[in-house]
């Protein structure tokens, strides 16, 4: 990436509901729901009082606008020049600058967020948000850009488990499936944009190995989330889990073999595949500890 990516494209003066209705969509909202949701449903799960729920729902959401907005105004000059649409700041619904300072807001934010949620919690969660951030400013153009996702998710249950009284650490089967989820959420993400992110000069795993590659390692990553959740807990498994199994594998399976067809196919066989494996957490409900 250039130095002028996160250069606004364009200056023309917006109204202030243009200017709000950009930046709510410059944060990603898509993922910004689906990460605070996946938090929130993991602390319902190992049953938080109400005020480590609110602390955790809030410190995960404050983290991931931080992201999104970053993401948006780091990359507008590449969008620009690429011609995407629906990117807020490169269509000049909303200036660079005020994304910048709500990212920095949002960013400010979390620091006493996380570590109220207790000192080991708050410490995990916010150094993956900085992992996310090194990859929006960084690694998404190098061979590592897989790694801020591995550790985004992988904190999301250990911020989880850590908030809990005691603060006891998370089981080493939840951390290891957040962390493959992570990967595939990258892959499945990045997938049906390879060749438009190659061409502005994006040089991330993905784009390293291709789509053909990036489609064949998808399933990969997503059936060994479920393994590990089903085969790691101790104790036998139950004909309910292996039939999960079963239908993440012929889920992780059939959704990159669509992608043909449908763009979005590989992300929503992996968002299907990660709502199992939440099940799959949720059903045992205080394993997460």
């Amino acid at each position: 990436m250039d130095a002028m990516d996160g250069a606004a494209p364009v200056t023309t003066a917006v109204r202030w509901p243009g200017r709000a209705a950009g930046l709510a969509l410059a944060c990603h909202p898509g993922p910004v729901v689906a990460v605070t949701a996946l938090a929130c449903a993991l602390a319902a799960g190992v049953g938080l009082s109400p005020g480590r729920f609110a602390l955790v729902g809030a410190a995960v959401l404050a983290g991931q606008l931080s992201v999104g907005w970053c993401n948006d105004a780091y990359d507008a000059g590449r969008d620009a020049r690429a011609g995407r649409r629906g990117k807020p700041v490169a269509d000049g619904a909303v200036p660079a600058q005020a994304v910048w300072g709500a990212a920095a807001v949002a960013g400010l934010l979390c620091v006493p967020l996380s570590l109220a949620c207790g000192l080991l919690a708050g410490t995990v969660h916010l150094a993956a948000v900085a992992a996310a951030w090194l990859y929006n400013l960084r690694l998404k153009a190098t061979a590592l850009s897989w790694l801020p996702y591995a550790a985004g998710f992988a904190a999301l249950p250990s911020l989880v488990a850590l908030a809990a009284p005691g603060a006891p650490w998370p089981r080493w089967w939840t951390v290891a499936a957040g962390a493959l989820l992570g990967v595939a959420a990258h892959l499945g993400d990045t997938l049906p944009d390879i060749e438009a992110d190659r061409a502005a000069g994006i040089r991330g795993l993905p784009h390293r190995l291709g789509v053909r590659g990036t489609r064949l390692l998808l399933p990969v990553p997503l059936l060994g989330a479920t393994a590990v959740l089903v085969l790691g807990p101790p104790g036998p498994v139950s004909a309910g889990a292996l039939a999960v199994l079963g239908l993440a594998g012929a889920v992780a399976l059939v959704g990159p073999a669509l992608g043909r067809w449908w763009r979005k196919a590989a992300l929503a066989g992996a968002v299907a595949v990660a709502a199992a494996d939440l099940a799959l957490l949720l059903v045992s409900g205080a394993a997460l500890t």
